[in-house]
């Protein structure tokens, strides 16, 4: 599966825990999707999944909840024409609500992983639901600084490669 990172294919314990899931073909179309600018929608849901699952663990956090949660907190096909056309409020209204469904029709949900899925959103739509659990709000901060790291992506690249070429420049001695 060549949309999951190495570091993320080597972890025995997370691909044990996710692997049902991101096999799952309507999961993977979502890798078709450009999200935020730079990636695609899986690759996002991968990362915010794993970074949040590692956090979990080092805080005695559900780590399992959290980590299946991450794949499936961005898993719907629409886009915001879409969804618009939906008539279920704006894209952060109503994005949570389908990838809560989608889940729900792919695997068994728990309460937690629910909660992890409708309220993601949080702080960024006045109307997303608070988060009920330590993992809700945990998977929802997580979910800003991807949001912000692969939106930036380009902007970071440029202004590494120019550093870089800094580094290089002697200034002579006047």
């Amino acid at each position: 599966m060549e949309f999951i990172p190495t570091h993320i294919q080597t972890d025995t314990e997370y691909m044990d825990i996710v692997g049902d899931l991101i096999t799952n073909d309507k999961l993977q179309a979502m890798d078709e999707i450009t999200h935020h600018y730079h990636t695609t929608r899986l690759r996002h849901s991968l990362s915010v999944s794993y970074i949040s699952y590692k956090f979990a663990k080092m805080r005695r956090l559900d780590h399992k909840s959290i980590a299946r949660a991450g794949v499936l907190h961005d898993f719907f096909l629409e886009d915001r024409e879409e969804i618009a056309d939906l008539d279920m409020g704006s894209h952060g209204e109503a994005h949570p609500k389908i990838a809560f469904e989608n889940a729900r029709d792919l695997t068994t949900i728990s309460d937690l992983e629910g909660d992890i899925i409708l309220s993601h959103m949080f702080l960024s739509c006045l109307k997303s639901p608070k988060p009920k659990y330590k993992e809700s709000f945990l998977l929802s901060y997580v979910d800003k600084q991807c949001a912000i790291t692969e939106f930036l992506t380009p902007a970071n690249r440029v202004y590494n490669q120019t550093v870089d070429s800094l580094k290089n420049f002697i200034v002579p001695n006047v």
